[in-house]
């Protein structure tokens, strides 16, 4: 039982995580820079 539940809690934060890294992808934001595109040569988007 307690493998159960510990697997739905990482599954749960790494939805979580997935989610949020969609989110950011959304906002223009992106992995490779940091957020910064104007200093990353134009390989954000």
């Amino acid at each position: 039982m307690g493998t159960i539940v510990v697997g739905a809690a990482v599954l749960v934060i790494v939805a979580l995580a997935v989610r949020s890294m969609v989110k950011d992808k959304k906002a223009g934001k992106s992995l490779q820079c940091g957020g910064n595109c104007k200093n990353c040569g134009g390989h954000c988007h």
